[in-house]
Order: C-alpha cells, then structure tokens, then sequence
C-alpha cells in the first residue's frame, strides 16, 4: 500500500493529501528554479505521487508558477509546462504538476508534515546551475550530475528498494 503524505503551508491555509510509491526525498536539485522558489539550501527536494489521489483542502488559496527558462539547454525563452503550486498567503512551495506526465505530482519534501524514510544515498543534479556559494555535500555513495540523470524517480526506489507498493 502507498504510503500517505500529509502535507501543507506554513500559514495552514492550504493542506494536501497524496498517495506515493515513491517518498524518500533523495534527489536534490540544484537549478535556480528550485533554490530560488524554494528558499532552500541551495537545492530542492521533490517527491514523486499518484495525481489522482491528490486531495487539496484551502484550493483558493493557491497559486500556480510557471518558470520561463533560458539557459544553456534553451537558448531561447521558454515557459515551462511545469506547474509550481504554492500558498498564495505565505508564499510556501507546495508541489509542481506537469500535464506531461498527467499521472504524477511531485511534492516538495519541504511541504510534507509525514515523516519520511531516510535516503541510504542521494542524487545531485543540475549541479552545473547551483549557485556558486553552494557546496554541495555529496557522500561516497552519492552520484551527481552536471544536468538530469537517467534514472528516473521510480526507479531510484525500486533499484534501492524504497519502492513502498
């Protein structure tokens, strides 16, 4: 059974509910999408969960972000189909959903109240766009990455068996 994860803002004018597979938060990214957002520590940590399970209390009181990209990747500006939901009251990022993949969400660990498995290693990525006061802590058994890896979410937790079916 999938683990649940209860998540919300700071203020608590939005909580969520959602069902994952995958909800150990090991992959930090590293872009200037994620750090500037998220106001975390040079990075951001999403999780992966089922969209249909998705259950949202306090909905008007989101907003949505679609970031425009322009870096070496896009040289021409683009707005990404990524939708960065966030708590329009205290400003909390909250979980991004791309209708490209309309079958999952992706919650910020940062917005989760549920208490996570902890990560035996971690991914960095999109470390070519860190900040250049980050230094990032990559372990012996970490892997890092200039842009994204091959390896998608799901198959992180099946590979470590984290998967929670």
């Amino acid at each position: 059974m999938p683990l649940l994860l209860k998540g919300s803002c700071r203020c608590n004018a939005v909580r969520f509910e959602v069902e994952s597979h995958t909800p150990v938060p090991f992959m930090l990214c590293y872009c200037s999408i994620c750090r500037k957002q998220q106001g975390g520590g040079g990075f951001a940590i999403n999780l992966g969960a089922d969209y249909e399970t998705l259950k949202i209390t306090g909905k008007r009181n989101l907003g949505v972000y679609r970031a425009q990209i322009e870096d070496d990747e896009h040289p021409q500006c683009e707005i990404s189909s990524g939708e960065r939901n966030f708590c329009r009251k205290c400003g909390s990022a909250l979980w991004l959903y791309d209708p490209t993949w309309p079958e999952l969400v992706h919650p910020f660990a940062s917005a989760i109240d549920t208490d996570l498995p902890k990560p035996a290693e971690k991914v960095h990525l999109m470390l070519k766009y860190k900040a250049n006061w980050v230094e990032p802590d990559i372990g012996r058994k970490d892997k890092s990455f200039d842009v994204y890896p091959q390896e998608t979410i799901a198959d992180w937790h099946k590979r470590t068996g984290m998967w929670v079916d």
